[in-house]
């Protein structure tokens, strides 16, 4: 579950808003607490801590002073809209790139994607409430 030369306090928060994105942790649910995280990863608590605090800051989850940490409402879709945003600079920007030099046009890496994942069986991928289609 941790990756060796990544930062700790980087995939424990990842691993937060994983849970919170595949609604194991829906919203207004409580999180778990920084001590809860450094047991399970059998880590300092200053380094959850850290994964916490980031996930803080960013809106995702919030400190209710007394009884815990708890899941922002909207965090869900927050989350989403910045991975997406994140996947088409990692992955669709580049291939759009390698397209030109190809000389492939967005209509034919369209078809060119339908095809190889019709040729692979991808399950077809239903809108969600809110994505961008």
């Amino acid at each position: 579950m941790i990756e060796e030369g990544r930062a700790l306090f980087l995939q424990i928060a990842e691993n937060v808003e994983d849970s919170i994105i595949d609604g194991s942790l829906s919203e207004e649910a409580q999180a778990p607490s920084t001590n809860e995280l450094a047991a399970f990863y059998r880590i300092n608590p200053a380094t959850a801590a850290k994964g916490v605090n980031m996930l803080v800051d960013k809106g995702v989850i919030y400190k209710r002073r007394g009884i815990g940490m708890f899941v922002a409402p909207g965090a869900r879709e927050r989350l989403l809209a910045e991975r997406r945003t994140a996947f088409a600079d990692r992955f669709v920007e580049p291939l759009l790139v390698e397209g030109r030099k190809l000389g492939l046009d967005a209509d034919d890496l369209s078809r060119l994607i339908l095809d190889r994942a019709s040729a692979a069986r991808v399950p077809a991928i239903e809108p969600t409430e809110g994505s961008a289609r």
